[in-house]
């Protein structure tokens, strides 16, 4: 990748920045290395737009320094000040050492006499995208994310999203944006802080991540004439965050990640891929990927008990299970329900009559690591942890306790929440021999807390950032736990958590026909190999419909649940046989990029593909959800004629394949003979080896 700066009154501004054989981006008029919005200072265009900051626009070049970085890549810190403030700006900017990548963080310091009001920074800020033309040849491509309902990708032409308004008529840009944000500590409540930009003519694209489990804001605009990217933390104006840094103080961005392709849409996640891969924490899990069982979904529903657990254990080791999960309710011993009474995590004498220690030591007795669900930033109303911890070491607005969904929210900035949470952990790994933890977070407080804070906003900000301390600390005490987030399945999805946990859960969603989309779509926002998507086979369910749902996972992380003690054995069998092969392709799975041989998915389509492309082979799932047409054909790269292509689950398949040629391109046809039904499809290409 290419970086070029230059300095223009003796302000830093991005020139350009490409690959060794193309400009991706490069602007006439380029924007400065950070915008920064000073109280007092403001904009020099009053817009919803958060570019052309007066301070930004009078800071000057200090210093810069080139110098290797942690992981093997360089980073350049360039510095610049505003004289008038006294505010200088250490930008960093990081190379991936694997990839087309840059990673980019803010430092901003008062070195003046007098304090500084912040209402925005930057995280990222880039003009000129596909230069000149870009405004009219780019498509912008963001993502939906809802609850049972994520990653939901669509793609617009820019000028469809920022109409032309005849700029050279008004002599003024337009004072809008297109505009994705999450307000609240679910980073991705809404939208996914991830985008991507291409210009189809040429196939350049660029995509972007925001790295916050908390408020953020991305924007694509109009600005003279071209097309610019700007992406940050929390707002004022959005999230209630503030900033005041008096002289001596210091305050550093949330990063952000730009990656560049010359392959589109496909190709930037391909880098973001490759990106993420090098951000995460070393654990061992993502390369072992074994396989996780949880009694929830479509199972226990939140009701474990011993007599409940031990057939299903048994039943989940034999069929190849490695991991066994036992999910909420194992603390439940009130009359009254379990949700606003949660927080103390003690096992309940009522369900387990011999403790939960006999079904922990079970489920080692059978070769499966045992886990727990937690949800550790919540406690219930009715909680005697919220009579023994301070008011302070909770979220509070105005002086009172936040109240969601008959829950408090606790605030890590607070030593006694942290220490409370501590205990809890190290005495369930330490005491219990727990070596999972499924950490789930099912409300969102709003916009933060303003205890010891300048803002809601702030407070939350300050929370985020003591949460990933945390978790920092229970994995450098118990370095071989392995934990896997979830926020009501999807709602927290960011490489802030994602950097450091190892596992992510996908959705909550409980049908198996509407999960296709989501689990297919899910290595846009994660990496393949830490998306647990849930396959949950079931004794009612036909053939069909088992091997439909056993599909779901094979590609990324296999999360199972279902009655598998109260199957057939031929129904077991195709449990065990989708295991085995799971095991099979995880030797793939870590090194593979996705892609899409049907294209992204959209919620309603009939058929949906996710496809990984490794070295010396290519793994496909396609499932036809519904609809009478029982054949499509695929888009395979590296697809030949002497490909060999084999179902590898179901082994025993009707599936029909037929190579073709369109255009010289050899292509996949694929037929299945009813709806609904799903096959995983290994394709071999000789050519390769």
């Amino acid at each position: 990748m290419r970086l070029r700066l230059t300095i223009d009154d003796h302000s830093v501004r991005v020139r350009s920045v490409g690959l060794d054989n193309a400009e991706v981006a490069s602007s006439e008029r380029p924007l400065p290395l950070v915008e920064v919005g000073v109280v007092g200072a403001g904009r020099t265009w009053s817009a919803r737009r958060y570019i052309d900051s007066v301070a930004s626009g009078r800071s000057r070049y200090v210093n810069h320094s080139v110098s290797s970085s942690a992981g093997g890549g360089e980073t350049l810190t360039v510095t610049t000040a505003d004289d008038v403030t006294g505010l200088r700006a250490t930008t960093r900017l990081t190379a991936s050492p694997s990839g087309a990548a840059i990673r980019v963080e803010t430092t901003l310091s008062n070195d003046g006499l007098h304090s500084v009001d912040v209402a925005w920074v930057t995280s990222a800020v880039l003009g000129g995208l596909f230069g000149r033309d870009g405004l009219g040849s780019a498509q912008l491509w963001s993502a939906d994310n809802d609850w049972l309902a994520e990653y939901r990708w669509a793609g617009a032409d820019a000028r469809a999203l920022l109409p032309d308004v005849n700029r050279a008529a008004h002599e003024h840009d337009p004072r809008g944006a297109f505009t994705r944000t999450a307000v609240g500590a679910w980073s991705t409540d809404g939208s996914l802080p991830v985008g991507v930009a291409v210009d189809p003519a040429t196939g350049r694209s660029v995509g972007w991540q925001v790295e916050h489990n908390g408020a953020w804001l991305w924007q694509v605009g109009e600005r003279s004439s071209e097309l610019y990217l700007s992406a940050l933390g929390p707002t004022q104006a959005e999230h209630d965050w503030g900033l005041r840094l008096e002289p001596g103080d210091q305050f550093t961005t949330v990063p952000a990640t730009l990656v560049l392709s010359l392959d589109g849409f496909e190709g930037a996640i391909a880098e973001l891929t490759r990106a993420r891969r090098d951000l995460r924490r070393p654990h061992e899990d993502h390369t072992r990927l074994p396989v996780i069982f949880n009694d929830y979904m479509n199972t226990l529903m939140g009701d474990p008990t011993t007599a409940k657990l031990l057939p299903l254990i048994e039943a989940a080791a034999a069929a190849g299970a490695e991991i066994f999960c036992i999910d909420a309710g194992w603390y439940d011993d009130d009359a009254e329900g379990w949700w606003d009474s949660v927080g103390a995590w003690e096992p309940a004498q009522g369900r387990f009559p011999d403790g939960i220690d006999e079904v922990l030591a079970y489920i080692r007795d059978k070769g499966m690591t045992p886990g727990l669900w937690l949800e550790p930033e919540v406690v219930g109303v009715r909680s005697a942890v919220a009579e023994t911890l301070p008011d302070e070491a909770f979220f509070m607005r105005h002086g009172r306790r936040v109240v969601e969904h008959g829950r408090y929210h606790l605030d890590l900035r607070h030593p006694l929440a942290r220490k409370h949470l501590d205990g809890a952990v190290d005495r369930l790994v330490e005491g219990l021999g727990v070596g999972y933890f499924k950490l789930d977070h099912n409300i969102n407080p709003g916009s933060g807390t303003d205890h010891d804070a300048l803002s809601a906003g702030s407070g939350l900000l300050g929370h985020n950032r003591a949460h990933l301390e945390w978790l920092d600390g229970v994995l450098d005490r118990h370095p071989h736990v392995t934990i896997e987030n979830c926020a009501s399945g999807g709602m927290r999805v960011d490489y802030a958590m994602l950097a450091r946990l190892q596992v992510q859960s996908t959705s909550d969603q409980q049908d198996p026909l509407r999960y296709p989309p989501i689990a297919a779509a899910a290595p846009t926002a994660m990496t393949p190999e830490q998306a647990a998507s849930w396959a949950y086979p079931q004794p009612d369910y036909s053939d069909d419909l088992n091997a439909f749902t056993l599909n779901t996972g094979l590609l990324g992380r296999l999360q199972l649940s279902g009655h598998l003690d109260e199957m057939t054995d031929a129904q077991r069998a195709l449990v065990t046989d989708a295991v085995s092969v799971h095991k099979e392709l995880r030797r793939t799975i870590p090194a593979a990029r996705p892609f899409w041989p049907l294209g992204l998915p959209g919620w309603e389509d009939e058929w949906v593909a996710l496809g990984l492309e490794h070295e010396d082979e290519t793994l496909v799932t396609v499932w036809r959800r519904h609809g009478e047409d029982p054949t499509r054909t695929l888009r395979i790269p590296g697809l030949a004629q002497q490909s060999l292509v084999v179902p590898v689950f179901p082994r025993r398949s009707d599936v029909q394949r037929h190579l073709t040629t369109v255009d010289g391109e050899a292509q996949l046809e694929v037929t299945l003979p009813r709806a609904p039904q799903a096959v995983t499809l290994r394709v071999h290409h000789p050519r390769r080896a």
